[in-house]
């Protein structure tokens, strides 16, 4: 099952797709789907993570590592999902739908 979040990020849309163990990631300057390899990260909001990265060179890799290891971790894309609201609700993030393959659009509160 294919479940798909919709953000809104200052004003612009970002849409995240959790395929099994895959997330993709597209906004309107991407206009394509990428993997978090591909994904700008930022190195304050990485270390406020992670402090135990300040200061590597290998910060970004060892970030993304860890991200793709929890989401291994969650049981279904559905737990993922909502694991990837949390998260980016941290960073200014504001998740407004989330679909379900199958199902209609839900309205995030």
């Amino acid at each position: 099952m294919t479940v798909g979040v919709l953000f809104e990020y200052a004003s612009e849309p970002v849409e995240v797709r959790v395929e099994g163990t895959n997330v993709l990631f597209k906004t309107m300057q991407t206009m394509a789907w990428i993997t978090i390899d591909n994904i700008k990260l930022d190195y304050a909001g990485v270390v406020r993570e992670f402090p135990d990265l300040e200061k590597r060179d290998d910060w970004k890799e060892e970030a993304i590592k860890r991200f793709k290891e929890k989401i291994k971790e969650l049981k279904t894309e559905k737990m993922r999902a909502e694991y990837i609201m949390e998260d980016l609700k941290k960073h200014g993030y504001i998740p407004r739908f989330m679909q379900r393959s199958g199902f209609r659009p839900e309205t995030i509160k």
